[in-house]
């Protein structure tokens, strides 16, 4: 299969319109502004639509409108403007819409930095709304699973109707690797937009009108909603939680990183290795749901776990849960717009495993 060179967010923007995606609305912010120059220029040209919004806000709710017709449709920022999208994510999650969210991380909080992060893992897993709700977050390492992802994210979000979001880095966004892509698939890349059997699009009195609404004025109806919406997660979890893990057959120190981060703590792992400690990672691939069983199967040699991210440290909670906190789990980061040297996660490393040996 040909590859070819691309920067990260050009290549999940060309995936996500072969993938389908019709639609795209969004607001200019470093660093993921790649992603709305690919779709004002690329979009038109096949029959799609791109608009750039006057704000976040706007954006998020025009992602509303478009997403109750059932067309393909997406929408990107980073980290500040994501919490500007939060309350649409959220009328997103109670109305049942699919759509694709993708947050190119930068640091914060507040205006921050440009530079890369992984801060916003919280808020991405945990806090992207109110009102007692979640959405799938898939986290790419390289700018092909970039691409790969944007196909995922977008079936995940039509069989189970929610918003699902790619959380990349500044790093991913911006680096060049080569790519491959799939087939095309001609019924997604046709000109028309295929639309879903529950669109609100008019019903011509054909049939009963289709209500897109996250307001329950009734409680009964509200807690069938989340309740139902709770047993789609259970799904999600049970068929779709994914991680890849390397050389923990027989690790005695496993290192937790995901996105960017953890291809430096795998050149941490092997300089660990040359040096006599059988260090090995664990990548998850997906944030929510959590791969617990996958990684506590990686972990069974294992004497404690080093969590490391481009944050203060927002997965190290995961990991212990994951874990029953039956392993000691450290944590080393760096945040600011560092990026953790392979060098320092290796320190890190051999600490723990004199501490695991005295």
């Amino acid at each position: 299969m040909q590859k070819v060179l691309m920067k990260g967010n050009e290549a999940l923007a060309e995936a996500a319109i072969r993938a389908g995606c019709k639609c795209y609305f969004g607001y200019p912010i470093t660093p993921q502004n790649e992603i709305t120059a690919y779709m004002s220029k690329k979009l038109p040209k096949i029959g799609g639509v791109f608009v750039q919004a006057e704000s976040e806000i706007s954006a998020v709710n025009m992602l509303y409108g478009c997403a109750g017709s059932g067309a393909r449709c997406m929408t990107s920022s980073s980290s500040p403007g994501i919490s500007l999208k939060a309350e649409g994510i959220s009328y997103l999650v109670g109305a049942d819409l699919p759509c694709v969210v993708v947050n190119v991380q930068r640091g914060g909080p507040g205006l921050g930095t440009i530079q890369p992060s992984q801060q916003d893992y919280w808020q991405a897993t945990r806090a992207m709304g109110h009102g007692d709700m979640r959405i799938p977050v898939l986290a790419p390492s390289s700018v092909q699973e970039m691409v790969d992802m944007a196909g995922q994210a977008f079936e995940l979000a039509e069989k189970y109707r929610t918003p699902v979001m790619i959380l990349a880095d500044g790093i991913l966004g911006q680096m060049m690797e080569p790519v491959a892509f799939g087939e095309v698939d001609s019924d997604l890349t046709s000109g028309e937009i295929k639309l879903q059997s529950w669109g609100a699009t008019g019903h011509g009195n054909k049939r009963p009108p289709h209500r897109i609404n996250s307001l329950y004025l009734q409680a009964t109806d509200l807690e069938n909603s989340i309740n139902e919406r709770a047993k789609r997660h259970s799904n999600i979890k049970a068929e779709h939680s994914a991680a890849v893990a390397r050389d923990t057959d027989d690790a005695s120190i496993v290192v937790a990183a995901y996105g960017s981060v953890a291809r430096i703590a795998q050149s941490a792992c092997d300089m660990a290795r040359a040096d006599g400690v059988n260090a090995g990672l664990f990548r998850p691939q997906t944030l929510y749901p959590y791969p617990e069983k996958q990684l506590q199967e990686a972990c069974k040699t294992a004497k404690a776990v080093l969590v490391t991210e481009m944050s203060m440290g927002q997965m190290v909670d995961d990991v212990k849960l994951a874990l029953n906190c039956n392993l000691p789990v450290e944590f080393f980061g760096r945040t600011g717009g560092y990026v953790p040297d392979p060098t320092e996660i290796l320190a890190k490393i051999k600490e723990m495993e004199g501490k695991c040996n005295a």
